[in-house]
């Protein structure tokens, strides 16, 4: 189990408590996070970084409510999410909005870039027209021109999937944006792209996020705080430069000296 400071001098917009995910029942059932502990402050990032397997979208998609939770508590402003139904759990997916790694999945392909929006915005009426002042804010917060409403996401490139789908949960004006590897399937220009906009964005709304990576290159460049994750428990969590240059865990030296340009811009 992972044990990390909850305290009134260490203040989480979003915190995880002792969380475990297990899937299955009985000889079959299988653990995937092992009482995890962590959080992220309001206007601030959480860089999640492990390698494949290690329980980074697990976590994620419990905290959206999308996972079920064996044990622990997840709580926004100190209020429970896990274990809502119904309307409240409704509510807790407008307040946390998830990002993926796939946006022409999470994008309905028979609804216009506005409907979709204007669905975030307003669930019971997608009218992009009623609400095409917001959608046209949100594309230009993205840097997509106001005329992309009136298009289909198969219109658009990989890159500008991921804007819409950025906008479309920003438009929501959520509490807190998990990202969970949103850049990954991307080229390394475009990647390079998004991520500025996301460094603006954050800058500008003062965005509390999770965001998760395999990439320690990337969680350096948008994190304020970062955390590892070994096989479903938290190994290490601190400030980026605390763990990038100093870190304590085997595992998160191990995974930084598999990235040699890390030691070689330190040495410079």
């Amino acid at each position: 189990m992972s044990t990390f400071p909850m305290c009134p001098t260490y203040p989480y917009k979003l915190a995880v408590e002792d969380l475990t995910v297990a899937f299955g029942h009985g000889r079959r059932a299988r653990t995937v996070l092992h009482g995890v502990s962590t959080g992220v402050r309001a206007g601030q990032t959480l860089g999640l970084v492990g390698e494949s397997g290690s329980g980074k979208s697990t976590l994620a998609k419990a905290i959206v409510g999308v996972n079920p939770v064996r044990s622990g508590r997840i709580t926004l402003d100190g209020e429970a999410l896990a274990g809502l139904k119904g309307r409240e759990l409704t509510a807790v997916r407008r307040r946390v909005q998830l990002v993926s790694q796939d946006p022409y999945a999470s994008l309905n392909p028979r609804m216009t870039v506005g409907e979709a929006i204007a669905e975030a915005v307003d669930p019971a009426r997608a009218d992009a027209r009623k609400h095409a002042a917001t959608v046209e804010r949100w594309l230009e917060m993205v840097a997509l021109d106001g005329s992309a409403a009136r298009k289909y996401p198969h219109e658009f490139s990989g890159g500008q999937r991921q804007r819409i789908a950025v906008a479309r949960a920003l438009a929501v004006e959520p509490d807190v944006v998990v990202a969970d590897e949103i850049t990954s399937a991307l080229d390394a220009s475009v990647q390079a792209e998004i991520l500025n906009l996301l460094e603006n964005l954050r800058r500008s709304l003062s965005l509390t996020m999770l965001f998760i990576s395999h990439d320690l290159a990337v969680v350096r460049h948008v994190s304020d705080e970062v955390a590892v994750l070994r096989q479903g428990e938290l190994v290490e969590q601190g400030p980026v430069r605390d763990v990038y240059i100093t870190p304590q865990h085997p595992y998160t030296r191990r995974l930084l000296a598999s990235v040699p340009t890390f030691e070689e811009n330190e040495a410079a």
